[in-house]
């Protein structure tokens, strides 16, 4: 009896870490190595010099998250849905990305699968979306997406 105990207490604290929600900033989805291609506001630079500037595809994952369950703040993009909800959408860092040029580098871009379908009245604000977080690139229209994830919640946003 007392081994099942003691294997129960040392399992407890390990299931409760997997289980525990990761609270994201969009700088903390690029690798470190990479991290200097940003400005002080965790923006990727831009150059407008030129032609029609083009998604840089500069933009690794880190791979590390993969599987990790998050919470991140951003801007939404929806692609599928009805008058009522969206099930499918990007998650952007800031207002009017992926519809101005350039589009965010493919690490700065979550494609998210929202099954339940998230309401259309709090997506024009910036919203926390919690869920599965995988390491997998998606090739979209507007963009090409180094992330997606699986969206089981949307939380209105607090930055307090």
């Amino acid at each position: 009896m007392k081994k099942w105990l003691l294997i129960l207490c040392c399992w407890l604290p390990i299931s409760s870490f997997a289980s525990e929600v990761l609270t994201l900033d969009w700088i903390d989805l690029v690798p470190e190595k990479e991290r200097q291609q940003f400005n002080q506001n965790q923006m990727p630079l831009l150059n407008h010099d030129g032609e029609a500037a083009q998604q840089t595809l500069v933009g690794t994952v880190r791979e590390e998250l993969n599987g990790s369950k998050v919470k991140i703040p951003g801007f939404v993009i929806p692609l599928e849905g009805d008058d009522k909800a969206i099930t499918e959408f990007l998650l952007v860092p800031y207002f009017g990305a992926c519809i101005h040029v350039p589009p965010p580098p493919p690490n700065q871009i979550i494609y998210v699968k929202f099954p339940d379908g998230a309401p259309i009245q709090q997506l024009w604000d910036v919203v926390y979306i919690v869920g599965t977080l995988k390491t997998q690139a998606v090739s979209h229209d507007l963009a090409e997406v180094g992330y997606l994830l699986e969206g089981t919640k949307l939380e209105e946003y607090d930055d307090m």
